[in-house]
């Protein structure tokens, strides 16, 4: 797997429209397969339009100690983009006006911008309902400057969302690479010690697991299961529950995909198992996507395909919730992978 980024590489997929042109071509384009908003407009949900808003998820940079073969988001050490301080300012007011319960930190890995904990520490001020940070687990025992985070996330009880993409080393570290496997348990186990994960602390931590090829993830109920029984006989780990989440055709997934030929094939099995009922809990409904610099998306995903919120309102520097929701959201045939099976959201299955 490559150890820089499609940004670093110069690759033609770190250009987002080229990837919006790749999932306008080919299959779509002659008819073959029907476009996302075709689908829509079959059932009667064209345009798609939002939910009252709960959570509100920020990207706080796109640095990350990892380079992952599935990464939508482009991640790595070369990527520089970083949320400021004064962008994080204009958060916190957001934060404070919101009328969404959750609070969703994500990366890259959030843990890295150097003003992670101060943000974190205003954060928690505001007295949001659940307050998430995505964790790659790997950053807690990648520098000595990080090993008491789990205490820092117990202090201002955080929940800790991570990502484990197996119970077993191999097809981790394939997706992920070299030693992640044996780090992540370690930080899982250093999450355990502090009460993470365990019953009746209140502090919870969730694992999310990504396919390792061209495939949906299985049952997400079944995986927990699984999940739980081989990490507690072999590592003596507890954690909450575990989000199944598809992996979308765009960025490093997308380029995985045409250099291994399932391009296609995978499309073909994103559209045949669409699922309607998908479409009524999709995350882009509900949640409110915040960039590094402060623009305004429906999802994480179309944040990374650069398609800002059809609003007036754009950026978090002049945040209005009641004229943010009053749009129609922008979607593209990438949008298959959240309503295909059990759907999929950054919180695991909808339907």
């Amino acid at each position: 797997m490559s150890t820089k980024s499609l940004s670093a590489r110069n690759n033609e997929l770190s250009n987002p429209q080229k990837q919006l042109e790749y999932l306008s071509e080919g299959l779509f384009a002659d008819g073959e397969l029907p476009t996302f908003k075709h689908k829509l407009e079959k059932e009667d949900d064209f345009p798609l339009q939002p939910k009252p808003l709960e959570i509100l998820q920020i990207n706080l940079g796109y640095m990350c100690n990892q380079v992952c073969s599935h990464c939508h988001v482009d991640a790595g050490p070369d990527r520089k983009e970083i949320m400021t301080v004064e962008t994080m300012q204009h958060c916190l007011e957001a934060i404070k006006k919101t009328g969404a319960h959750t609070l969703d930190l994500t990366g890259g890995a959030p843990e890295m911008n150097p003003n992670f904990r101060w943000f974190v520490e205003e954060a928690s001020k505001a007295g949001i309902k659940d307050f998430i940070v995505r964790s790659n687990l790997t950053i807690i025992v990648a520098n000595k400057k990080y090993y008491d985070l789990p205490e820092f996330f117990k202090k201002h009880n955080v929940h800790v969302v991570s990502s484990l993409p197996f119970y077993k080393r191999e097809k981790t570290d394939k997706q992920r690479g070299e030693g992640v496997f044996d780090k992540s348990i370690q930080a899982l186990q250093m999450l355990n010690a502090v009460g993470y994960g365990k019953e009746g602390s209140g502090l919870k931590l969730d694992l999310v697991y990504n396919p390792s090829g061209a495939f949906l993830p299985k049952d997400q109920d079944a995986m927990e299961s699984d999940f739980k029984t081989a990490l507690k006989e072999d590592f003596d780990i507890d954690f909450n529950s575990l989000f199944a989440i598809t992996n979308l055709p765009i960025s490093r997934f997308l380029e995985y995909l045409i250099a291994s030929e399932n391009y296609e094939d995978y499309m073909y099995e994103l559209v045949n198992a669409y699922n309607p009922a998908a479409v009524q809990n999709v995350m882009c409904r509900n949640t409110l996507s915040v960039s590094w610099d402060g623009w305004l998306y429906d999802c994480d995903f179309n944040q990374m395909l650069e398609l800002k919120v059809n609003s007036s309102v754009k950026h978090i520097s002049n945040y209005d919730e009641d004229a943010i929701q009053n749009r129609n959201i922008i979607i593209s045939q990438h949008c298959y992978g959240c309503t295909a099976g059990a759907g999929s959201s950054c919180q695991g299955t909808v339907a």
